[in-house]
């Protein structure tokens, strides 16, 4: 069996306080003091003015405040599927800040058949961070379409490159869940004919990859 080396694509593909205020109120006493019935409405007013200032907890709450293990969102029966021959149980690729952003990878060749997999699960601070970055990788990636029922919006999108005569067919699943953005790429080349998978297949597999690692998230959250 002859062998053959791997497309440069396929060799670098990674690139990778809340702070509360109080304010102390200082109470005079003395010949000028108020009376007591004079004293409940600045009470009154004191404490409208602090809950007026204080941050509400519900607007500083997250619903994910750290990375699930990204090796463990993907079923081994999945993996086997989607990358055959490749190890179960993944490789966590190193990050900067594990509490922010997360990604295992899956690859191997069976064959001349080549599968590539990376699942990558990213906090931002809020649901509107990550609804703006979600919108700006959706432009980004234009002529895909919408997955229904995949987190809180979930898009795909498959592209074909050439490099060296050799095809590689790539598809990216994107899904928002709350604060949270879970990215699913997945290739695949055939080094024997230099043709590529097909659109359908991988898109279904980036997809089942994609539901699995959503699926993972959310029920690490109620774990």
């Amino acid at each position: 069996m002859r062998s053959y080396p791997l497309p440069l694509a396929l060799t670098a593909r990674l690139s990778p306080v809340v702070v509360l205020a109080a304010a102390g109120w200082a109470l005079t006493s003395g010949p000028f003091a108020a009376e007591p019935e004079a004293a409940a409405p600045q009470a009154q007013e004191r404490t409208e003015n602090k809950s007026a200032t204080a941050p509400s907890a519900s607007a500083a709450a997250k619903t994910y405040t750290g990375a699930p293990a990204p090796c463990g969102s993907v079923s081994p029966a999945t993996v086997k599927a989607l990358v055959p021959g490749a190890r179960t149980a993944g490789k966590e690729i190193p990050s900067t800040d594990t509490e922010l952003r997360r990604t295992c990878s899956w690859n191997a060749l069976k064959g001349y058949d080549y599968r590539w997999l990376d699942v990558s699960f990213e906090i931002t601070d809020s649901d509107e961070a990550a609804r703006k970055s979600y919108r700006q990788r959706v432009e980004d990636r234009s002529g895909g379409g919408d997955v229904p029922g995949l987190g809180d919006a979930g898009y795909s999108v498959v592209n074909l490159t050439t490099e060296d005569e050799q095809k590689t067919r790539e598809g990216v699943v994107l899904a928002r869940v709350s604060n949270a953005l879970v990215v699913v790429t997945y290739n695949g080349s055939d080094f024997e004919t230099k043709e590529a998978p097909s659109s359908d297949e991988i898109n279904k597999g980036a997809i089942k990859a994609a539901k699995e690692a959503v699926a993972a998230l959310e029920d690490g959250r109620k774990g």
